[in-house]
């Protein structure tokens, strides 16, 4: 069993929509210390090539919301997105072997959301910087 997966087995014993928790009580749930890098608003994330605890909150169907550093706190809202939880064996080089459209997503997911039929590639005949 992986550090974090009490974590997500505590996650999926909950019924409720929102789970607030602050990091000492996830410090509880894991039975160790969160590492120095809780204290950077990227590393709550719900990016899956973030860290090995976003993998585990994301299985258990939860993203993370309202994560205050200095408040030392969070939510986990569960996600009815309806995109599939990845797995702890899914990882961004496996998922970027598809198209563009694929590795765009396996990047900056969690970060942007693509709606299904948008050309990401397709010019959009925007002119930046038409002086030079």
């Amino acid at each position: 069993m992986g550090k974090y997966e009490p974590l997500r087995h505590f996650l999926e014993g909950c019924n409720t929509e929102e789970v607030p928790m602050t990091f000492a009580e996830i410090e509880r749930v894991i039975g160790s210390e969160l590492p120095g890098s809780k204290a950077y608003p990227a590393w709550w994330s719900n990016n899956t090539s973030n860290n090995v605890m976003t993998r585990a909150w994301l299985a258990a169907g939860f993203r993370t919301e309202r994560v205050d550093i200095a408040g030392e706190k969070l939510v986990f809202r569960r996600d009815r997105s309806g995109r599939s939880s990845p797995t702890t064996t899914q990882s961004a080089s496996t998922a970027a072997s598809g198209g563009v459209l694929q590795r765009l997503r396996a990047a900056l997911g969690g970060t942007v959301h693509i709606p299904e039929g948008v050309d990401v590639t397709a010019p959009t005949g925007e002119v930046w910087n038409a002086d030079r």
